[in-house]
């Protein structure tokens, strides 16, 4: 309890500075409507940014709204049913490539893969040819697109075509290579932990796949996608960074929160815990904003070059002012 109070105390220190003696005017800020997967690990941040009195801090008020998959996630947020969701940089690239007025906030660096049974045979992504590989996201998802783009150039083979991809959600897909109906699965970083936990072998992941293009260093490509409304709502964003920085830098620095995350986790056993708590410190973006852009803008042109517009979309290079960058 100690070290619970003494915890809360640091952090209610640190929003002082950020916030200064701005509160009244933040808190007339609407509700802030943000689209989680009930499957994702957003809910870990957020429960954090509550247990830590960031929100009220903050003067946010964040009304959370569980959607089922990445696609009801877009199509949420498209069609203003939600005003922040967390998808993948491309997407968010190509919205405001097609004049969205957008903001992309890194989330995490920790990537998907591809994984396999412990005792499969496949070794290459080559061996992927013939195979049934589920894909979690949908056939839009950036590990998909980089995965393809990846077996393109490093076996040449067309993917989409030499393999049988199952599009479906992660949990299924999970179950599914664990009964052994799928050869290989394409999973978010969270469910690649749990099956990592299990003995299960990952093939190749997204962070390789971009290293191989010329990326120098660790990418977010997850991250909190914003509308911008010309600028109507920066207010709301920075504070909402800040909180989202605020608890990171928590969960990076002090244990006892995680007794606390541990039930949202779903992690009964502590293999299970361990890696998913590794594998989600691992990820917390530590570059600058700078840095992550360059290499962004690497991969991108390269996967322009590769797959043109249907890799993404109509801009051939990283659109200007995709990076939230505290306007």
């Amino acid at each position: 309890m100690m070290e619970r109070r003494q915890f809360l105390a640091l952090a209610g220190a640190g929003l002082g500075g950020l916030f200064g003696s701005a509160g009244p005017a933040w808190a007339q800020m609407p509700p802030l409507r943000l689209g989680v997967l009930s499957f994702g690990t957003v809910e870990w941040e957020l429960a954090a940014i509550r247990a830590l009195g960031l929100e009220e801090a903050a003067g946010l008020k964040i009304e959370p709204l569980k959607l089922a998959s990445n696609d009801a996630a877009r199509i949420a947020f498209l069609g203003d049913a939600v005003d922040s969701i967390v998808s993948d940089l491309l997407w968010a690239a190509r919205m405001r490539g097609e004049g969205r007025d957008i903001v992309f906030l890194p989330f995490s660096a920790s990537e998907g893969a591809v994984m396999r049974a412990p005792d499969s045979t496949i070794a290459t992504v080559a061996d992927l040819a013939g195979k049934r590989i589920g894909v979690a996201g949908g056939a839009l998802d950036k590990s998909w697109i980089l995965l393809q783009a990846y077996a393109r150039h490093q076996a040449g083979i067309d993917l989409a075509k030499a393999a049988e991809p199952v599009f479906g959600a992660p949990p299924l897909l999970s179950m599914k290579l664990e009964q052994g109906e799928l050869d290989a699965a394409l999973l978010y970083w969270n469910f690649c932990a749990r099956l990592e936990a299990k003995g299960f072998k990952r093939l190749v992941g997204a962070d390789e796949v971009a290293r191989s293009f010329g990326v120098e260093g660790p990418i977010s490509f997850v991250g909190y996608v914003f509308k911008r409304n010309d600028g109507r709502n920066d207010r709301q964003i920075a504070a909402f960074a800040a909180a989202s920085r605020q608890a990171k830098q928590a969960l990076a620095s002090q244990d006892a929160i995680w007794s606390q995350l541990r039930p949202l986790m779903q992690a009964d056993d502590e293999a299970t815990y361990n890696v998913l708590k590794r594998t989600f410190l691992a990820g917390i973006p530590s570059r600058t904003i700078a840095d992550e852009q360059a290499d962004a803008a690497k991969l991108y042109a390269k996967l322009a070059e590769l797959g043109g517009e249907k890799l993404v979309g109509k801009t051939a290079t990283l659109p200007e002012g995709l990076y939230w960058a505290g306007h």
